[in-house]
């Protein structure tokens, strides 16, 4: 296990550096940067579009004609840093990656990691809650459609199943906001934000009361297609391990059936389930959905992805694809590592990642 370990953790550095040096490459030749922005703005204009060069440097030369002293250009290229070669850049930002250091947002003007905290609460409350209550709701249904396979609840559940996952996210938080938020039914629950104004000022019960009631819409349009899949997975995991041998050979022994399900089969069905876990946590935990932050006026990371890649603000792009790569890349570990906790006979001695 030791072994298995330092080799995955060394494999991890040149994965996660090909990431940012794709990432870094392909910027490049974006169109538009936060100079080429810097200088609409200074013309009396805002689009990016207009400005055509790749990271913000070729921009500004084809711009030098329009009006702008050619001193004030390059001091708003230096600005930026894009007065320094490419690979400078790069390296540089590399050696501050290493100190954990994302640099500074372009247009926001705060540490890109002040930042990324200051939008994770919006983007926890939809992630954790989301996660509790997929899997709260899919692991017991799961149970229920296999213990009951081919039964009228196993088909009735399906088709709510499939039904749910079929509706995308954002046009059902838009029915629910038509119908629950004010738009031409009832008034039940808030459009925008987890509080209320005045939030600070309610007793606990109150701060609590009002914040779960805000999260009912978009939490509501997140988790509805998200059922399907762990619920067919736990149901499709009991069906394939009720068939085999063991189950048989425990039956023949006289134990109870409530013994063999959730002595033997339950156990076993669920090593692909719960190995899921850290991957499925984190995923849930980072992974924002935009439209449903936009649509209910919640102020979380992919709002912010979102309006960093618009603006070019590429040290929120470059700083938020670190972060998450790395912890994508240790969840992924993580996940390898809960197989030989549940599953014993598993070991990773020998295995080359």
């Amino acid at each position: 296990m030791p072994l298995y370990l330092a080799k995955r953790l060394l494999l991890m550095l040149p994965t996660l550096f090909g990431i940012l040096l794709l990432t870094f490459v392909v910027i490049q030749f974006v169109p538009g940067g936060p100079a080429d922005e810097l200088i609409q703005q200074l013309k009396g204009t805002s689009s990016v579009a207009e400005a055509s060069g790749g990271g913000g440097g070729g921009a500004a030369a084809r711009l030098g004609h329009r009006g702008l002293d050619p001193q004030q250009l390059a001091e708003i290229r230096a600005l930026y840093g894009f007065d320094k070669p490419v690979t400078e850049r790069f390296w540089l930002m590399i050696k501050q990656y290493l100190h954990f250091d994302l640099g500074q947002s372009y247009f926001h003007h705060e540490d890109v990691w002040t930042l990324i905290k200051s939008k994770l609460p919006v983007s926890a409350s939809l992630g954790v809650w989301s996660f509790i209550i997929v899997y709260a709701i899919s692991l017991p249904l799961g149970v229920a459609k296999a213990m009951r396979y081919g039964s009228r609840f196993d088909w009735v559940t399906t088709l709510i199943l499939m039904a749910g996952y079929a509706i995308p996210g954002f046009v059902l938080g838009v029915l629910l906001l038509v119908l629950f938020g004010g738009g031409s039914f009832w008034q039940l629950f808030p459009l925008r934000g987890l509080t209320s104004d005045g939030w600070e000022s309610l007793s606990l019960l109150g701060k609590v009361t009002d914040y779960l009631w805000h999260l009912v819409l978009p939490i509501s349009a997140m988790v509805v297609g998200s059922f399907a899949s762990v619920t067919l997975l736990t149901k499709n995991s009991l069906l394939e391990e009720i068939r085999k041998q063991y189950v048989l050979t425990a039956r023949a022994k006289g134990l109870s059936e409530r013994r063999v399900l959730w002595g033997h089969v339950f156990r076993n069905a669920m090593i692909p389930i719960v190995t899921g876990f850290p991957a499925a946590f984190v995923g849930a935990f980072f992974t924002g959905s935009l439209l449903i932050e936009t649509l209910f006026s919640l102020d979380g990371l992919g709002l912010l992805s979102y309006e960093s890649v618009i603006r070019r603000d590429y040290p929120v792009v470059m700083g938020a694809l670190y972060l998450f790569s790395l912890i994508g890349l240790l969840t992924k570990l993580l996940s390898d590592l809960c197989y030989v906790l549940v599953d014993p006979r598993l070991r990773f001695e020998g295995v080359v990642a």
